[in-house]
């Protein structure tokens, strides 16, 4: 099936008010993306309205956020059951930095129903950096029984390879580039690749806009059986997800 780990919503400040998770799941539902996930930054708030999507249209919904450690590199975070996405969002929120967010300079923070009526705005600027480490996000989203993956590592911003030079070996379900193989220096097609341990290589679309949706998704060779062997109302079975990504390596 193809399937896509990184989206935002009009959730996240850089991202269109027009992209809704109703418009986000019938974007990659008309693309045959058959898992999807949203991932706004620091935040879950709109994985209601996603969970409501998805279930409606069939697509295999994971939940989550795109969490900036306070070494400000963006992991990926995802989770198989709707209660602990918001459940880790509200933990994530009360150790992001509390810089309020300014709409008409940096773009709204707004989540909505499913049919897009916007139930109110979040406060504090959502892509601030959390008073969390990246070796500490991995442990505390396995309390959560949520994985971690490593966002756009080849990107020379808000990457583990931006911000500390190389990937961090830890315990990553996969690692998301934007060209596989991954350079070292994003455009360069003469840099040297990046050294990434075996880690199972994924894209994302990462798309901030309608038009961004599925414009990156990868091939996972899984069955819906194998992620749902207790129905999809039971949610993915995450070691069942890890081992698909593994067919990757």
């Amino acid at each position: 099936m193809l399937a896509d780990l990184h989206n935002h919503s009009c959730l996240s400040p850089c991202g269109s008010l027009e992209l809704s998770p109703r418009i986000l799941v019938e974007t990659a539902a008309s693309k045959n993306i058959g898992l999807l996930a949203l991932t706004d930054h620091n935040s879950s708030l709109n994985s209601p309205a996603f969970d409501y999507h998805c279930k409606r249209l069939g697509v295999i919904p994971l939940y989550g956020m795109e969490v900036t450690t306070q070494e400000e590199i963006h992991m990926v975070t995802l989770f198989s059951q709707l209660e602990a996405a918001m459940a880790f969002g509200d933990y994530i929120y009360s150790i992001i930095t509390p810089f309020l967010n300014n709409p008409e300079k940096t773009g709204d923070q707004v989540y909505v129903d499913e049919d897009d009526n916007i139930l109110g705005e979040v406060e504090y600027f959502l892509p601030n950096a959390a008073e969390i480490s990246v070796d500490v996000l991995s442990a505390k989203a396995d309390e959560y029984s949520g994985i971690v993956i490593p966002a756009h590592i080849d990107r020379p911003a808000f990457s583990m390879t931006s911000q500390l030079g190389v990937l961090v070996q830890g315990s990553w379900a996969a690692v998301e580039c934007v060209r596989i193989p991954p350079l070292s220096r994003f455009g360069d097609l003469n840099s040297p690749l990046l050294e990434t341990y075996n880690y199972p290589l994924i894209t994302g679309s990462d798309a901030h806009y309608p038009e961004h949706i599925g414009r990156r998704p990868f091939k996972l060779d899984a069955a819906e059986e194998e992620l749902l062997p207790k129905g999809r109302e039971n949610g993915v079975d995450l070691t069942a997800f890890k081992k698909a990504l593994q067919r990757r390596s």
